[in-house]
C-alpha cells in the first residue's frame, strides 16, 4: 500500500470555545431544498448558502473565481451532526462561508466518486480521514486544505486564514495545488507486474501469520479500538482455517464472531449490527446501523453456522433479517440506507445512542419479576456500564453457563429472554426513534441480497429467497438503464444517478448467487450483460483493472481505481471474483486472464497489510487450492442442491439445470430418468454420482 503524506499546509489557530448562535426553524432555506438525499435535506435550512455538487455549481466557482468549501458527510453521522449544530447553523460562522466561498454540500454515499478523491487529499495532508470531511479547493476543483470535525472557532480561523492568503498570495495555494494533485493521482496508480501470475499456498500462509500478530485473543478483533467488524476479513479467514485445517485460527474466528454478537455492537433488544465499536470488547457502539454491514454480516454469520453449527450464529442472522425487514425495506423490496446514530433524548436534545441506552432505574420499572437472572445476563454491573448512569446491553458470559450459575434450563432461559426483549422493545419504541435514511443505493440493495440469498442457502427459509428475489426484481425493473448500465440511487420513484463500478460488482456478485440459488438462468445472463457493460464504460485495458466512474462521467481531479478492500470490499476485487466465477459457467478465457491479472497486479501489496486484501487473498485461495465446479443435472437438481448447501464447502460454484441445457458446464449431461452430480475442476470432470455423500467425498479430497 503506498503511503504518501505530505505535511499540513496550514497550522490552525485554535481560539477559546464561544456560544452559537440558535437560528429560528425554517428562517433560512438553501438550494438543498430541491435535493432528495435525507443527509442534504437535513442542511436545506441552515444559514449557510449550501449548493449540490453538479455542472452549475462548479461553473459558478469559475465565473466568480472564489474558493470552493466543499463538505461530505451522510444521513448518520454523528459528528457530522455535531458541526452542523456548532456551525452550520450559526449565522456568524455562514457569513463568513457565504461571503469567502462557493458551499458544497455532498452526501458521500450518493457521490461516493467525490468523496474518494477528496478523501485521499485530506488523508496526504493529514494523514487520517473520516467524517464530517470538510476542503477547501480552488475555482477549478482542486484542493488545498482539509481535515475532518472542526470546532467552531477552530473552523473561522482556518476560513480566515485561506481566504486572506487567497488573496494576497494566490500562487502559493496554486503552487500547493498542483502537488496535492500530483499525490491524489498517485494514491491509485496501479504498477502492472508483469511477473507470471503464480499464487501459491505458502504465500497466504505468510500474509496471515503477519497478519495474525495484530490478532486480539482475548475480545476477538484486532487489537486496537475503536474495532470496525470487517465482515470480509473473517469470511476470507474462515475459509481459510476450514481449508488449511489451522485450529487457532478456527478459534479465534468463533470468539470474533461471539464476542460481536455478545456485544452492545449487536443490538440485543431489536436485532442488527451498528456500524463499529468505540471500545476494545465490542461493547459500546457508534450506534448507527447500516445496510452494508448487516447484509454482509448476514452473510459471514450464515457460513460460519455451517462451519460451526453454532446456534447462536443461527440467532444473529434470524434476528438481524427480521430487524432489516422491519425498519429498513420498503414495499417495492428495496432496502434503505441507514438509521442514524442521534436521536432526541427525554429532555428534547439529539443526543448520541439515546434510542439505545438504558438506565437501571428504567430497567428495574420493566423487568419486575427476575432482574437479577436479567442483570446477570445482561451485564448491569460495571461491565455492562457506559457514561452516566447509562447501560448499553452487552453478554460476557454464554447460555450454557449462565443455565449452570442460575440452575434453570435452556427452555426456561428462552422464554425468559423473549419476554425480556419483548418488555424491553415496547418501551423503546415509545421513544423518540433514530432518523431513517431512506434513499436506496443500487450496491448497498445488491449486499443485502446477497445476506438474504446466503442465509436461504443456509436456512432454507422461503422467506429469506423470496426477500431475495423481489429485491433482484426491483434492481431489474427500476435501477436498470435503457443502454444496460445501472443507476446508483432511486429515492422517492425517481432513479438517478450513474452507476459506479461497486454497483456493478455487488450485484453482478448477487445475481451469481442468486442463479445458484434458484437455477433461475435470467440472474446468470443478467450478470453477463453487466460484466459486458462494465467492460465498455469502466475498464482499463493498459492495467487490467476497473475505474471506479464510468467513461461517461464529468471528470474529476482524478479517475480512481479502487482496489484496496475495506468494511466493503474493493470494487475490483470483487469483480475480479465475478470474473473467476463466470470463465467457468462460459468457458471465456478473456474473463479468465483478466481476473489473473487483477490479482497478480496487487499481489505485491498484499503482504504488507493483509487486511486490506482479504478478499483478493479469498480470490487466491481459488488458485492455489482445488476449486470445484459441481453440475447437477436432471428432474432433481434443486433438491440436490438444497441438500448439498448444507454442508460449509467454500471451494465451488454450482450450475444446473432440470432439463437440456447448453452451458458449458451442462451440456449433454441431461438425463431424464436420474439426477447426477458432476464435480469438476478446470471443466475436468470425475465420473458423475447421483447421491450427496458421494459428491461430497469428491469435494473434499
Amino acid at each position: 500500500m503506498k503511503h504518501l503524506i505530505l505535511l499540513a499546509f496550514f497550522t490552525l489557530i485554535i481560539g477559546c470555545k464561544g456560544q452559537n448562535a440558535s437560528p429560528m426553524e425554517h428562517e433560512h432555506t438553501n438550494a438543498l431544498i430541491h435535493e432528495t438525499s435525507p443527509y442534504l435535506l437535513q442542511h436545506a435550512h441552515n444559514p449557510v448558502n449550501w449548493n449540490p455538487w453538479n455542472d452549475k455549481t462548479l461553473a459558478q466557482a469559475k465565473t466568480e473565481n472564489k474558493l470552493i468549501l466543499l463538505s461530505v458527510g451522510y444521513a448518520a453521522c454523528h459528528w457530522c451532526h455535531v458541526m452542523e449544530q456548532e456551525s452550520f447553523e450559526d449565522s456568524l460562522v455562514a457569513q463568513v462561508m457565504n461571503k469567502n466561498f462557493v458551499n458544497i454540500k455532498v452526501d458521500r454515499e450518493e457521490r461516493p466518486d467525490v468523496d474518494q478523491v477528496y478523501m485521499s487529499a485530506v488523508q496526504l495532508m493529514t494523514g487520517s480521514g473520516g467524517w464530517p470531511m470538510n476542503v477547501i479547493a480552488l475555482p477549478d476543483g482542486r484542493p488545498v486544505w482539509g481535515g475532518t470535525y472542526f470546532k467552531k472557532e477552530q473552523w473561522l480561523d482556518a476560513l480566515d486564514q485561506i481566504s486572506k492568503l487567497y488573496i494576497e498570495k494566490p500562487e502559493k495555494l496554486k503552487e500547493y495545488a498542483d502537488k496535492l494533485e500530483h499525490g491524489i493521482k498517485s494514491m491509485d496508480v496501479i504498477e502492472v507486474n508483469t511477473n507470471a501470475p503464480v499464487f501459491e499456498a505458502e504465500f497466504i500462509a505468510e500474509a496471515v501469520s503477519k497478519w495474525s500478530k495484530q490478532f486480539d485473543y482475548k475480545f476477538g478483533g484486532l487489537d486496537h479500538a475503536p474495532k470496525f467488524m470487517m465482515p470480509n476479513n473473517y469470511h476470507f479467514l474462515l475459509r481459510y482455517a476450514y481449508q488449511t485445517n489451522d485450529k487457532k485460527l478456527q478459534d479465534y474466528i468463533n470468539l470474533t464472531l461471539q464476542k460481536m454478537a455478545h456485544g452492545g455492537i449487536f443490538d440485543q433488544i431489536g436485532g442488527g449490527f451498528s456500524r463499529y465499536s468505540v471500545d476494545n470488547k465490542w461493547h459500546v457502539p457508534h450506534f448507527e446501523k447500516m445496510l452494508y454491514d448487516n447484509g454482509q454480516l448476514v452473510s459471514l454469520y450464515a457460513d460460519a453456522y455451517l462451519n460451526s453449527n453454532n446456534t447462536l450464529y443461527k440467532n444473529v442472522v434470524e434476528e438481524t433479517l427480521a430487524y432489516v425487514k422491519q425498519n429498513m425495506t420498503a414495499e417495492n423490496g428495496a432496502f434503505y440506507s441507514s438509521l442514524d446514530a442521534d436521536s432526541h433524548n427525554a429532555e428534547g436534545e439529539l443526543e448520541e445512542g439515546a434510542f439505545y441506552v438504558w438506565t437501571q432505574d428504567e430497567l428495574k420499572t420493566l423487568i419486575t419479576t427476575d432482574f437479577e437472572l436479567f442483570a446477570d445476563y445482561y451485564n448491569i454491573n460495571s461491565f455492562g456500564h457506559w457514561e452516566h448512569n447509562n447501560y448499553v446491553l452487552i453478554r460476557k458470559d454464554d447460555d450454557a453457563t449462565i443455565i449452570k450459575k442460575h440452575k434453570i434450563t435452556l427452555e426456561v432461559l428462552n422464554e425468559k429472554k423473549s419476554t425480556w426483549k419483548q418488555t424491553l422493545l415496547e418501551a423503546r419504541n415509545k421513544r423518540d426513534k433514530p432518523r431513517l435514511d431512506d434513499k436506496t443505493l443500487t450496491s448497498w440493495n445488491a449486499i443485502m441480497l446477497k445476506g438474504y440469498i446466503d442465509a436461504y442457502r443456509v436456512f432454507g427459509n422461503p422467506e429469506y429467497l423470496a426477500s431475495a428475489e423481489k429485491n433482484g426484481n426491483f434492481i431489474l425493473k427500476t435501477q436498470l438503464k435503457e443502454d444496460g448500465g445501472l443507476f446508483h440511487n432511486y429515492k422517492n420513484g425517481q432513479s438517478n444517478i450513474n452507476g459506479y463500478l461497486e454497483d456493478y460488482a455487488t450485484t453482478i456478485d448477487a445475481f451469481l448467487a442468486l442463479y445458484e440459488n434458484t437455477l433461475d438462468e435470467k440472474w446468470l445472463n443478467a450478470s453477463k450483460k453487466l460484466t459486458k457493460y462494465t467492460f465498455d464504460y469502466f475498464y482499463d485495458a493498459q492495467s487490467s483493472m476497473f475505474y471506479f466512474t464510468s467513461n461517461s462521467d464529468a471528470s474529476l481531479v482524478t479517475r480512481s481505481i479502487e482496489y484496496q478492500d475495506n468494511v466493503i470490499p474493493a470494487s475490483n476485487s470483487i469483480m475480479a471474483k465475478n470474473l473467476f466465477k463466470l470463465s467457468h459457467y462460459f468457458d471465456d478465457a478473456h474473463y479468465q486472464t483478466t481476473a489473473q491479472n487483477m490479482l497478480n497486479n496487487v499481489k505485491p501489496e498484499i503482504q504488507e497489510y493483509a487486511s486490506g486484501y482479504s478478499n483478493w487473498l479469498d480470490l487466491m485461495l481459488n488458485y492455489s487450492n482445488p476449486f470445484y465446479e459441481v453440475a447437477v443435472v436432471g428432474p432433481k437438481a434443486k433438491e440436490k442442491i438444497k441438500k448439498l448447501n448444507q454442508s460449509y464447502i467454500p471451494n465451488k460454484l454450482i450450475a444446473g439445470s432440470l432439463t437440456e441445457n447448453n452451458m458449458p458446464l451442462l451440456q449433454n449431461r441431461f438425463n431424464p430418468n436420474k439426477t447426477l452430480i458432476y464435480v469438476c475442476v478446470n471443466q475436468a470432470c470425475k465420473l458423475p454420482v447421483s447421491e450427496i455423500g458421494e459428491a461430497k467425498t469428491l469435494l473434499t479430497k
